[in-house]
Formats: C-alpha cells, structure tokens, sequence
C-alpha cells in the first residue's frame, strides 16, 4: 500500500475517517468513550490512512483495537 501524508488526503477519505470513528467510538463501551481514547483511536485511523489504509472497515477495527485500552 503506498504511503499518504495527511496534506494528501482527499476529502472523501476525510469523510471515510470521520465515519470510522464514530462507528468505533459507538463499540467501545461506554466507560471508556473519554475525550482522550477517542482522540486516541482517531490518531490511529489516521496513522492507518498515512499507511495507505482506505477501507472503512479495516480503519474500524484498527481504532477499535486502539480503544480497548482506555487512555489516562
């Protein structure tokens, strides 16, 4: 998968990577949605993207794995 900066991120992955954490963010349990574990599974949907990760579902599951450790 090529590799994407940020800056290069068309605006209908933009819109991908906003879906995807708000479907993460509805399958982490209720406890652990802080501010903190989402901004932390939202800069691991990006970091996925930056590798060239665009499928929904695999940004999903990647920022869902990620809130399963609340962050402090």
């Amino acid at each position: 998968m090529p590799k994407i900066t940020p800056c290069q991120f068309e605006p209908s992955l933009v819109a991908t990577m906003r879906a995807a954490l708000d479907t993460a963010a509805d399958q982490v349990a209720k406890p652990s949605r802080t501010p903190a574990t989402k901004a932390k599974m939202a800069q691991r949907i990006v970091q996925s993207a930056a590798e060239g990760v665009t499928d929904a579902q695999e940004l999903v599951a990647a920022a869902v794995r990620e809130g399963l450790e609340p962050a402090l």
